[in-house]
């Protein structure tokens, strides 16, 4: 065994959005890790005026229901982080596992601005699979191409051209 250097670290993430579907997590990732079904207690999930995907706040006596990623290791946490971008915070929360009810700390990201105006109601990942995956796959392509570049652009820049292209067809 090499002792040059710590051991890698492995984290959990808690996922309730666009990276419920394997397909993005996919381009993401380039696989797909080992997940359980989970509850996040205390926080809701909102769609977003303007976006595809969601965000979750901190809601007493709420709850969001979505998977753990395992075994994500340092280098997809970083393209995690960019993916998610200066919106999201990245916040260390428990989950519950669903099948187990075991407890499990994990990486969540939070959406920034408490106080946006943009956030309403609940978000719908099945309509979300029906009518924006495919697209959406499309842009997360894109970003992880760009993301190879040495002046990338963020992930909202990529995301806001891609749609903004889109809408002009």
């Amino acid at each position: 065994m090499s002792m040059g250097g710590s051991a890698a670290a492995v984290h959990n993430v808690f996922v309730y959005g666009s990276l419920l579907a394997d397909d993005v997590v996919r381009v993401l990732l380039n696989r797909i890790p080992p997940y359980s079904s989970a509850l996040l207690n205390g926080f809701r999930r909102f769609s977003i005026k303007g976006r595809v995907y969601p965000a979750i706040l901190p809601v007493q006596n709420d709850r969001v229901i979505g998977r753990v990623l395992l075994g994500i290791t340092d280098p997809e946490l970083h393209i995690l982080d960019e993916f998610e971008d200066v919106e999201y915070q990245r916040t260390d929360v428990e989950v519950s596992l669903l099948d187990s009810s075991d407890k499990l700390q994990a990486h969540a990201y939070v959406w920034n601005n408490v106080n946006d105006p943009n956030l309403y109601g609940d978000w719908d990942f099945e309509e979300w699979e029906r009518v924006h995956k495919e697209s959406f796959i499309k842009m997360t392509t894109g970003f992880m191409e760009e993301l190879e570049l040495p002046e990338s652009k963020p992930r909202v820049a990529t995301y806001e051209s891609f749609y903004q292209q889109d809408t002009e067809k």
